[in-house]
Parts: C-alpha cells; structure tokens; sequence
C-alpha cells in the first residue's frame, strides 16, 4: 500500500515556492527577461503575487534562485566532479565535450536563449553573478589545461572564447530569424553535425599546435 504525503501548510509552502521558481522560466519563455514582473511570474504560477513577497522576499530574490539553478555542469554534460577531469593528462577530449554539449543543451533550452540574451543586452547585478559563477567553471577547465599550452604561443582560453562566443551566435541566430548562417543552417541536422565537427577541427588544430611547438623546443 502507498503511504500518503502529508499534505500540510508546509507542503504546500514548498511546492507553491517551486511553481512560483518553475513561473519565472515560463515568463523568460513567454514574455522575454522584459516581462519578468511579480504580476506576470504570479500569473503564470496561478498564484497571488503576494506569495512572491512572503516567500522570497523580493522578485529579484525569486529571479536569482531560479537563473543561478540553471545548472552549468547539465549543460556542459557533465554529470559529477569526477569527470572534470582530462584523460592521460589531455584535456581536449574534455573539452570537445563540453563544448559540443553546450551546442546541443543551449539550442534545445529556450529558457536558457533567453537568459544569454539578457546577459548581453542589460546590466544587472543577477547577470553579473551568473557571469561570475560561468567565469569559476572556466577557471577550473583551464588551471587544468594550462600544463599542455605552458611555453607555447597557442592561446587555449582565445580560441574557447571564439568557439563558446561562436556557439551562443549560431544558435540565437537560428531560432530568432531562421536563416542561414554562412550557408549553414543550424534548424537541420547536417547543420548541427558541421558545427560539432567544425569544433572538433578546431580543437585538434588547436591541441596539436601546442604540442608541435612543445616538441620542437626539446
């Protein structure tokens, strides 16, 4: 026999809090980061805006938990700290991961488009921390690949910038107008595959500079 839950006041604080964080990605989805007012997040929860203030004390506190829950590790398809980890101590497999994974994570979550949009077309305290934490995932990839581009001219964190800059572009350029970009469209799958192997590409040139130019210092 299933036990029953109990439903309580606390019950139902908790889950109304998880519609309410739930309410704000349906807005960015809906309405755009412009729309992002208690009245709207409220309605599209189903609850009274009042709720918004008792819980989360402000819209921006209710903002923040949800954005800064858009886990970073999900879409970079890293599941555990144990896989940030480079293979007999080559970090580019890692990542071509990460990177391909992010083309694929960011083009299915429109939540996420819009998030980036925000990010780059208003200033705000919520988006710099956002920024901050990204910038932390990335000071770790690279502490961990700096040994393979130590006393060489190849720039691992230029050409990561490119391919990440690249891919937020690509994509926000494709759901927003539908055309092509640089005769690629990336609505289609052999569109898609082009990028991911135009990364893979990349990185192997990238990787194999380095390690002719550590070679040739011997």
């Amino acid at each position: 026999m299933t036990k029953k839950r109990y439903q309580g006041p606390s019950n139902d604080k908790e889950r109304s809090k998880l519609e309410l964080i739930n309410a704000v990605g349906t807005t960015i989805k809906t309405k755009g980061y412009t729309g992002l007012g208690a009245t709207n997040i409220a309605r599209s929860a189903g609850l009274d805006k009042r709720l918004i203030y008792l819980y989360f004390g402000s819209v921006e506190n209710l903002i923040e938990i949800y954005v800064k829950g858009k886990d970073y590790y999900a879409s970079a398809g890293l599941e555990s700290e144990e896989e940030f980890k480079g293979e007999n101590n080559c970090t580019k497999e890692l990542l071509e991961k990460i990177l391909t994974n992010q083309l694929k994570y960011f083009y299915q979550d429109e939540e996420l488009q819009k998030i980036v949009l925000w990010q780059i077309s208003q200033r705000s305290q919520i988006m710099f921390e956002v920024c901050e934490d990204r910038e932390k995932f990335g000071t770790r990839f690279f502490k961990l690949a700096d040994p393979e581009f130590e006393n060489t001219g190849v720039d691992i964190r230029a050409v990561t910038g490119l391919l990440v800059a690249g891919i937020y572009h690509m994509v926000l350029h494709a759901k927003t107008t539908d055309s092509l970009f640089c005769e690629i469209d990336l609505n289609k799958p052999e569109g898609m595959e082009r990028i991911k192997k135009a990364i893979t590409d990349v990185l192997g040139y990238t990787y194999n500079r380095a390690a002719w130019e550590k070679k040739t210092k011997e």
